[in-house]
C-alpha cells in the first residue's frame, strides 16, 4: 500500500501537473499540465519494421544538428524486460492480462528512470518501440486495443511524434532471419505479426505518421528526417 501511495505520488509530482487520481480530466487536458524541455520520438512497428536502423541514423543526424539524444527501447534490460525477452526467446506465452502487465511495469520503470528525467532536462528522447506497441501486440491476443490506448495515454508521457514503420509480416521476418541474433519465437511469427499489423493499422493519433518501410534505408531515413523537420523543427 505505502509502494502505491509513493508511486502515486512521484506520478503527481511538480506545480504544474495534476494526477487523475485527484482531478477529473481528459487524457490529452492531463498531459497539458506537463511542461517538458525536450522531445519524445518513437520508433514502432511490427518486428523486421527497421526500426532500429532508422532510430540510430536519426539520432546521428540530431547530435550533427548540436541537440543532446538519449536512444532507448522497449522492452528494458530491467527487471520486467528481461522477464519479457526470456518469454519472447522461449517461445511460450503466458496468460494475455499477464503479460501485458509486464509490459507496464516495464514501461512505468522506463519512464520513470529515463524518458522523463530526459524530457525534464531537454534532451531528444528516442525509444525504440513504446506503448502503442503493446496497443498492437497485445491487442492482437484478444485485449480490447482501444482501452490499451486510452490507458496509455492517460499514464505515460505523449510522445511529440511516433514514426510507424509498415512492412509486410513476410518481409519483416525475412530481415529478421537475415540479421541473425537470438530469435523470439513467441513474437516473430507471421501469423501473429498479421495480426499486430492489422492493429497498428486501425490506429490513429494526431502523432503518428506512417511511413512505407519496405523501401531502401537510405530512402525511408530521408522522409523520417523531413518529417522530423516539418513537425518537431529539430534538424
Amino acid at each position: 500500500m505505502r509502494r502505491r501511495h509513493d508511486e502515486e505520488q512521484a506520478a503527481c509530482h511538480g506545480p504544474r501537473r495534476r494526477c487523475a487520481r485527484h482531478a477529473a480530466v481528459s487524457p490529452a487536458a492531463l498531459h497539458e499540465f506537463v511542461v517538458n524541455a525536450g522531445r519524445l520520438v518513437v520508433f514502432e512497428g511490427i518486428d523486421g519494421a527497421g526500426k532500429s536502423t532508422q532510430l540510430r541514423r536519426l539520432a546521428v543526424a540530431l547530435r550533427a544538428a548540436g541537440h543532446r539524444v538519449i536512444e532507448t527501447h522497449e522492452p528494458t534490460d530491467g527487471r520486467f524486460g528481461q522477464r519479457i525477452r526470456a518469454l519472447a526467446r522461449s517461445g511460450t506465452r503466458v496468460a494475455p492480462d499477464e503479460e501485458l502487465q509486464w509490459f507496464v511495469e516495464d514501461r512505468r520503470e522506463h519512464v520513470a528512470a529515463v524518458i522523463q528525467p530526459g524530457l525534464t532536462s531537454g534532451a531528444i528522447v528516442l525509444s525504440d518501440r513504446y506503448f502503442l506497441s503493446t496497443v498492437a501486440y497485445q491487442g492482437a491476443r484478444g485485449l480490447d486495443a482501444s482501452r490499451l490506448l486510452a490507458e496509455a495515454e492517460a499514464e505515460f508521457p505523449l510522445p511529440d511524434l511516433a514514426l510507424l514503420l509498415e512492412v509486410d509480416p513476410t518481409r519483416g521476418l525475412e530481415r529478421v532471419a537475415a540479421r541473425g541474433g537470438i530469435a523470439e519465437p513467441a513474437f516473430e511469427n507471421t501469423r501473429g505479426l498479421i495480426d499486430v499489423a492489422a492493429v497498428f493499422r486501425s490506429i490513429d493519433r494526431p502523432y503518428l505518421v506512417r511511413i512505407d518501410g519496405d523501401r531502401e534505408p537510405d530512402a525511408v531515413a530521408s522522409q523520417i528526417h523531413a518529417i522530423v523537420q516539418e513537425r518537431l523543427a529539430l534538424l
